[in-house]
């Protein structure tokens, strides 16, 4: 029986734009299943006394040149966004409705959001710009804005953030696998190895 990750993110953190990269492969070369769950970390934050460690000039600094350092290894693109911090609410509401409304279109969506925010470094937060994004990617910006309005989109994200913070995360990205917790891109060798 092939084991699986669960894959606890929100599109508003680098880290977890790393991990997303390298999650598929990891994956594919174990046998496992991916399982992707959108959650929304500023509720994280809010629910654990958390913050992001950029809220700390001298560790937000050390942690962009580190990230940027795990960026070559993985052989990926990432360039910091000058937006950042983003407030993904409405974003991680679209991805939680892409998933239950159109799953067979919910890789392409995050796959273009993660690009716009991570490598071209564009201000999704910015309703002109994630429409735009949208458009380029054959998605209709009016019907995404609809999922994010649709009540039952709005519960499954809250549900899964309160999951998240029941099961220990405080943080993103965060993966189990059964039910033990690694938190950060960083701690993807011991993902790979527990797979294994």
């Amino acid at each position: 029986m092939s084991k699986t990750v669960e894959f606890y993110f929100d599109l508003g953190s680098p880290a977890t734009y790393l991990a997303y990269t390298q999650l598929p492969r990891i994956c594919a070369e174990t046998g496992a299943h991916l399982i992707y769950i959108p959650m929304l970390l500023g509720g994280v934050f809010k629910a654990t006394g958390n913050a992001s460690p950029a809220m700390i000039p001298a560790k937000g600094l050390y942690m962009f040149q580190d990230l940027d350092r795990y960026a070559k290894r993985y052989g990926v693109p990432l360039k910091f966004n000058p937006h950042f911090p983003i407030n993904t609410l409405m974003l991680m509401r679209a991805v939680t409705g892409i998933q239950l409304r159109h799953p067979d279109r919910f890789q392409t969506f995050i796959d273009c959001l993660f690009k716009a925010l991570w490598v071209e470094g564009r201000p999704i937060d910015e309703p002109a710009t994630v429409a735009a994004v949208l458009t380029e990617h054959g998605f209709q910006p009016e019907e995404v804005l609809a999922l994010t309005n649709d009540e039952a989109v709005k519960a499954a994200l809250k549900n899964n953030t309160e999951t998240a913070v029941k099961r220990g995360v405080f943080g993103a990205p965060s993966m189990f696998i059964d039910n033990q917790l690694f938190f950060g891109q960083d701690r993807l060798d011991f993902v790979a190895q527990a797979l294994r």
